[in-house]
């Protein structure tokens, strides 16, 4: 990550030093998750319409912690995490 700006918006950087815009769907300031340098992981659409074909899902802190950024999959991403403690306790 190299920076956000304008709320929807965030540049990232590529191991090979290539750098494009993704869309960033969380509109919060995202304080301690926006670090330059941060790592990153995205999602890329099929629709070909899409002016940023890439999204800005999760971040890691620099705690190691990851933090989801894209508010439409957190109950998804909560349901996984309960379904996976659950096959753990059986």
């Amino acid at each position: 990550m190299l920076r956000r700006y304008q709320r929807f918006l965030a540049d990232g950087e590529w191991p090979d030093g290539r750098v494009e815009t993704v869309h960033c769907p969380n509109t919060g300031s995202m304080l301690g998750c926006r670090e330059p340098g941060s790592r990153v992981w995205l999602s890329r659409s099929t629709n070909s319409r899409r002016k940023y074909p890439l999204t800005w899902e999760l971040v890691e802190s620099q705690a190691g912690t990851l933090v989801g950024i894209n508010t439409q999959r957190t109950n998804k991403l909560v349901r996984e995490g309960l379904d996976a403690a659950v096959e753990v306790v059986l």
